[in-house]
């Protein structure tokens, strides 16, 4: 006897990259954490939280925190919804949206598998339409799967390509049902699709203070829609999902803009660099846009040299599923955690 329901029995969970535990002596690169850390202004806010933050409940609207937002993106705080992390407004989307076989969750492969199981856990269809080899938006066959929530991740992950502003408009122009463009990478990117919400009422953007703001551990991120789009996505949301120390720290960090664009800057020219040091090893490189790099070895070995680099205390993500065997997503660390990784790759080829 199963206490679940049957979408839950028939479901294999979401697995995340490994974390070791903080001060394990390993290279984290399999997570795409960024290597720098978070605002010292944001820091100064956590150093001296008032305790009386913790004992009452939180703003359930986050109200300060979509100020800050507003005033460093230039958007309505009605525009705003905040969220535990990104995936909190992934799951509340497909709850207020998707449902079995007449409203599916339609998304190109490959991209963030978290949109397939959330979609089996609803449950409600998922439509996976693949990517062609340029990874061109494939948008008839997206809309002709008729969704009533289209995830499109741009930057994507685990390719880190880009998708063209026409065609993310294209698309919001000939779906019938909500497209969402989660731009979790966007801090690593040279455009955003921001401006798509201000023409179409049927779009989200999603943007997570995980990646550029290095604020992982914060689980902070914040939808941008037309208004009347966000209040289905009010009733579905938990009252008081976003703390006060996530608050008040996400505020002081998303204001510190100048500081999160330094360290993306760094990380761009690292990935540059990366790049072309993982050719000089003969690894196939595809042209990223997010924080990380999808690399294929030139043995095809993906595997044997996630194994190996494991053995030598660097992580990297392997993913087993179609597509991607031979490949290893690879997220770009600082000039010194890169040369690491290039020293133990050379040396596993010589072995």
């Amino acid at each position: 006897m199963s206490y679940f329901r049957t979408a839950v029995d028939l479901t294999t969970g979401y697995i995340p990259g490994e974390q070791p535990k903080p001060g394990t002596p390993i290279l984290k690169l399999n997570t795409n954490e960024n290597p720098y850390p978070p605002s010292p202004k944001a820091i100064e806010v956590l150093r001296n939280l008032d305790s009386e933050w913790l004992r009452r409940y939180p703003d359930p609207y986050a109200k300060d925190f979509c100020l800050a937002v507003s005033e460093a993106l230039e958007i309505p705080t009605d525009w705003i919804i905040v969220s535990n992390g990104s995936d909190e407004l992934l799951n509340v989307i497909i709850r207020a949206c998707a449902e079995g076989s007449d409203r599916p969750v339609v998304y190109p492969m490959p991209t963030y598998v978290l949109y397939r199981t959330l979609a089996a856990l609803q449950p409600a269809d998922a439509v996976e339409i693949s990517y062609p080899q340029d990874f061109k938006l494939p948008i008839d066959e997206l809309v002709a799967a008729k969704g009533a929530v289209t995830f499109i991740a741009s930057p994507n992950s685990p390719s880190g390509h880009i998708v063209p502003l026409d065609d993310l408009r294209e698309l919001a122009q000939r779906l019938s049902g909500i497209l969402v463009i989660d731009e979790a990478y966007v801090d690593f990117a040279d455009y955003s699709a921001l401006p798509l919400v201000r023409e179409f009422d049927n779009v989200i953007i999603l943007r997570t203070l995980s990646k550029g703001y290095s604020l992982a551990g914060l689980r902070m991120g914040f939808g941008i829609a037309n208004p009347q789009l966000l209040t289905g996505l009010f009733k579905v949301k938990d009252s008081y999902n976003i703390d006060a120390i996530a608050t008040l720290v996400g505020a002081a960090a998303i204001s510190d803009r100048a500081y999160k664009n330094e360290c993306a800057e760094k990380i761009k020219k690292s990935r540059e660099i990366l790049t072309a040091n993982l050719k000089n090893l003969d690894f196939t490189a595809l042209k990223s846009h997010g924080n990380f790099l999808l690399a294929t070895p030139p043995e095809g070995n993906a595997e044997h040299l996630y194994l190996q680099l494991k053995a030598r205390g660097i992580l990297v993500r392997y993913f087993k599923q179609f597509g991607l065997e031979n490949k290893l997503r690879i997220t770009v660390g600082t000039e010194e955690q890169n040369q690491t990784l290039l020293a133990a790759l050379l040396a596993i080829e010589k072995q």
